[in-house]
């Protein structure tokens, strides 16, 4: 039995030790967030669902590899969706890589757009990823605003908080994603 079923850190330790039950534990805690990632940054289902699987079995065969040092067990988790998505689009652009006809519909000639379209896939999982690791409350204010499109009163009411309130928000998640972003274009 685990020590703390609400510890992440003690879940993977237990995992790592082989505890089917931590797994579980971290598995239910975890695989909405795992899921949600994966779907923004492969935008198709099945291979979400694919890729939440292999995620999970990552975690369950390296449990015991993971070092605190590194980061957090959330970080850990995402870094794992990230590079497991990373590869799984990839892949899926080199098989249709071949499908891809040299002549456009209008009859203009092929533009080199898949080479346009992996940086604009690596751009967006870069910038998803950045997302996932704001506090859920930075987080939810900056889709509305730029997955929804809502206006800062707009999100004010469909959260229900102060305007200043979703202001402090978006500008808290504004600095924190130039960190996150600035660190990984260096």
């Amino acid at each position: 039995m685990t020590a703390s079923l609400e510890n992440p850190l003690q879940l993977v330790r237990d995992i790592g030790r082989g505890d089917r039950a931590a797994f579980g534990s971290f598995y239910d805690r975890f695989a909405p967030l795992v899921f949600s990632f994966a779907m923004r940054l492969v935008q198709e289902r099945s291979t979400a669902e694919d890729l939440l699987q292999e995620v999970f079995l990552q975690i369950w065969r390296e449990a015991e590899k993971y070092s605190p040092e590194r980061g957090t067990p959330e970080a850990w988790i995402i870094t794992i969706t990230r590079s497991r998505a990373i590869d799984k689009l990839r892949s899926i652009r080199r098989r249709d890589k071949g499908f891809v006809p040299m002549e456009g519909a209008a009859g203009k000639e092929y533009d080199g757009s898949v080479e346009n379209g992996a940086a604009a896939v690596d751009a967006r999982i870069m910038v998803n990823s950045a997302l996932a690791q704001l506090p859920e409350s930075q987080r939810k204010v900056m889709e509305l605003a730029y997955f929804d499109g809502l206006t800062q009163s707009e999100i004010a009411d469909r959260l229900k908080e102060p305007l200043g309130t979703v202001k402090t928000r978006m500008r808290a998640a504004l600095g924190r994603l130039r960190e996150l972003l600035g660190a990984k274009t260096d």
